[in-house]
C-alpha cells in the first residue's frame, strides 16, 4: 500500500461524493420544501445520462449532450411535478412512495422503448482526455478531476441561489412556513415546480457527467438513489450543507473501504477470504456509518433549521 494509491482513491472518493451531492441536494430540497418522498429521483439521473449520450452521439459534441441532458431532466421534472407530484402533497408518505415507485417503472420502460435494451457509451471530450501525474507518480484521469471541479462549481452556484437570492429566500421560507408565504402572495405552485425542476436538473447533470465513466443503461439510477438517501439521512434532511458533508463522507468511506479493507484482511487471512470478507464489510460500511450517526444525532449532522 503506497501513499500514491491512497491519494488516488481519496480523489475517487471525492469525485463520487461530489456526484452524490448533486443528486442528494435535489432530493433533500424536494423533501425539505415539499415534504415529498420522491423515489423517482434516480430515474431523472438516468434520464440525464441517456439524453446526454444520445445527443452527443448525434451531434458529436459532449458539451451539447451535457446541456441537453441537464435541461431534459429539468423539463421532465417540471412535467412530472405538474402532472403527478402536485396531487401528492396532501397525501401520506405511503401514497407518495407508491406513486413515485410507479414513475420509476414508467421511466425505465420508456427508456427501453426509446433507446433500446443495449447500453449506450459516452466518451469524455477531447479537452478532458488524458491523465495528470499525482504526487508519487500515479496517473489520474483529467476527466475525473473535471467532474470534481464541475460538481463543486454547481454546488457553489446552488448555495448562492439558496442563500443570496430572492428565489432562495422564498425556497427557505417555503421550507419553514409555506402557509405564510402563500398568504404573502407567493405562488406556491410555481415555487414547487421550480424546486422540483431544479432538483431534477441537478440529478440529470450528475447523470450526464457520470456517463463517460460507466455504461448508460436502464436501472443505473437506483443504486445512486439509495446512496442519496443515505447521504441526506447522515447530513440532515432539508440541509444543503448536510448533503454536501454527508456525500463526501459516503463517497470517501465507500471508495476507501472497498480498497483498504480487503488489503487489511489479507494480512491475517488468505487472499481469497480477505477479498470476500473485505468486500462484504465494505458494502456495509456506509450503512454502519449511517446507523452510528442516527444513534448520536437522530436528526443528522447538520439538520435544517
Amino acid at each position: 500500500m503506497t501513499a500514491a494509491l491512497i491519494f488516488e482513491q481519496l480523489l475517487n472518493g471525492v469525485q463520487l461524493g461530489v456526484m452524490l451531492f448533486l443528486t442528494a441536494a435535489g432530493l433533500t430540497l424536494v423533501f425539505g420544501v415539499m415534504g415529498l418522498i420522491n423515489l423517482a429521483h434516480g430515474a431523472l439521473f438516468m434520464a440525464g445520462a441517456f439524453v446526454c449520450a444520445w445527443t452527443a452521439a448525434q451531434t458529436g459534441s459532449f458539451w451539447i449532450g451535457l446541456g441537453a441532458g441537464t435541461l431534459a431532466a429539468a423539463a421532465m421534472g417540471a412535467v412530472v411535478e405538474i402532472l403527478v407530484i402536485r396531487r401528492l402533497y396532501g397525501r401520506d408518505h405511503l401514497d407518495q412512495v407508491l406513486a413515485t415507485f410507479a414513475l420509476i417503472l414508467i421511466f425505465s420502460e420508456g427508456a427501453l422503448m426509446i433507446f433500446g435494451a443495449q447500453p449506450l457509451w459516452l466518451d469524455p471530450p477531447a479537452l478532458l482526455s488524458g491523465a495528470v501525474h499525482l504526487p508519487g507518480g500515479a496517473a489520474y484521469p483529467i476527466y475525473r478531476l473535471a467532474i470534481i471541479v464541475a460538481g463543486l462549481a454547481a454546488g457553489g452556484a446552488l448555495w448562492l441561489l439558496i442563500s443570496r437570492t430572492r428565489v432562495g429566500m422564498r425556497i427557505r421560507a417555503g421550507e419553514s412556513d409555506r402557509e405564510m408565504i402563500g398568504a404573502l402572495g407567493v405562488d406556491i405552485a410555481v415555487l414547487y415546480t421550480f424546486v422540483f425542476a431544479l432538483g431534477a436538473g441537478l440529478a440529470g447533470f450528475a447523470g450526464a457527467m457520470v456517463g463517460p465513466l460507466q455504461s448508460v443503461q436502464v436501472g443505473m439510477g437506483e443504486p445512486v438513489l439509495i446512496l442519496a438517501f443515505v447521504v441526506i439521512v447522515i447530513g440532515g434532511i432539508g440541509s444543503i450543507r448536510g448533503a454536501f458533508v454527508g456525500a463526501l463522507i459516503v463517497g470517501i468511506a465507500d471508495t476507501l473501504g472497498r480498497v483498504l479493507l480487503p488489503m487489511g484482511f489479507a494480512t491475517i487471512m488468505p487472499a481469497s477470504d480477505a477479498a470476500s470478507a473485505g468486500g462484504a464489510l465494505a458494502s456495509m460500511l456506509i450503512y454502519l456509518i449511517m446507523a452510528l450517526v442516527l444513534a448520536i444525532r437522530p436528526a443528522g449532522l447538520f439538520p435544517a433549521q
